[in-house]
């Protein structure tokens, strides 16, 4: 789960991440920690769409507008946002809608921004989003591959960028995500409860440590923290410079090819998953040691064909997996297993 958020993170094309598991497991808390691991980006001062200085495609219009005018644009730094998804949010508040205030006021159609205006460029969280109702589902995700929020309603038409990176949790047992929905999420991973007893007591010492004093819980782990930033960053400036070899890129293909994957999804989202594991272990070039790490996050919720259906475990596309590229089973299920360690 981790390593799956932090290569979103490095690149936020891959197209977000699914997590599934058992209540309590620490989805939202790993999830909500993600935000402080980011550097802060640079936006133009007061703009609600957090758009960016230099580059036109995270730019509003107004801001455009105000480039061509030849204004000189106020700067400031802030952390990357990340935006929680309530269960009950409607559409307007999502997309954004009419600002009555100023309607009813100033007497003027003005456009009052939404959730996904303030998450761009940061994260969008839906926890227990398999129970989210599946018209804004098809909104976020929409949103999520386009890059773009478009409103068209009561007179006023409104286009900003929303690149986020989208994450969303949940519990199979309350149900799951439509096939085609799941499909438009690059990653899915699962979750179980920890069986060992020394991690258990592990993990209930540093929540007993966080209660009481969460202060100083924060600076003994500040260290390693910055030092996963640094990791972070260093491999966003090398992402463009990590090469796939073509014998390998077809090896994806034809695994993909094998298991009946619908669409080409699966095949870019593996692509740019061993990219950005290549470039967060600091490598030039993707091995087969990284798909194979990547591989089954990347396709296992494609596999789905009846809406009735669980989501494949993943044994599928490992015994896919070494079917195409020649590998004992027994010797590398090892392989399989994301980890932040590896």
């Amino acid at each position: 789960m981790k390593l799956a958020l932090l290569l979103n993170v490095i690149d936020p094309r891959i197209g977000g991440v699914m997590i599934m598991g058992d209540r309590g497991t620490g989805k939202s808390t790993t999830i909500r920690a993600l935000a402080d691991l980011l550097p802060g980006i640079e936006i133009v001062a007061g703009d609600p769409y957090n758009s960016s200085p230099t580059d036109p495609d995270l730019q509003s219009a107004d801001v455009r507008q105000r480039i061509d005018r030849g204004e000189n644009l106020e700067k400031e730094e802030k952390q990357v946002p990340m935006v929680d998804l309530p269960l009950g949010a409607t559409e307007d508040r999502l997309c954004g809608t009419i600002d009555i205030e100023k309607a009813l006021s100033e007497g003027v159609r003005a456009f009052e921004p939404g959730l996904l205006a303030k998450a761009n460029r940061g994260l969008l969280y839906v926890d227990e989003v398999n129970l989210l109702d599946d018209h804004l589902v098809d909104v976020l995700l929409d949103s999520a591959a386009s890059g773009w929020n478009t409103v068209e309603r009561e007179g006023v038409s409104v286009r900003h960028p929303a690149r986020f990176v989208l994450i969303g949790s949940g519990n199979p047992e309350e149900g799951e995500l439509r096939p085609q929905l799941l499909d438009r999420f690059g990653m899915s991973v699962e979750v179980r409860t920890v069986r060992d007893a020394s991690l258990r007591v592990q993990v209930v010492d540093q929540r007993t440590a966080f209660d009481n004093d969460p202060d100083s819980f924060a600076i003994s782990s500040e260290e390693k923290q910055c030092a996963l930033q640094t990791k972070v960053i260093k491999a966003q400036q090398l992402l463009d410079q990590v090469k796939v070899d073509d014998e390998l890129r077809l090896r994806i293909s034809a695994v993909c090819g094998e298991l009946d994957v619908d669409g080409l999804r699966g095949d870019i989202v593996t692509n740019r998953a061993a990219r950005a594991l290549a470039a967060f272990e600091d490598r030039p070039e993707v091995s087969e040691d990284d798909v194979a790490r990547v591989i089954s996050c990347s396709l296992r919720h494609r596999l789905r064909k009846d809406p009735l259906e669980q989501i494949d475990s993943g044994d599928r596309v490992i015994k896919t997996f070494c079917k195409v590229f020649e590998r004992s089973e027994d010797s590398d299920l090892s392989q399989f297993k994301l980890s932040v360690t590896n």
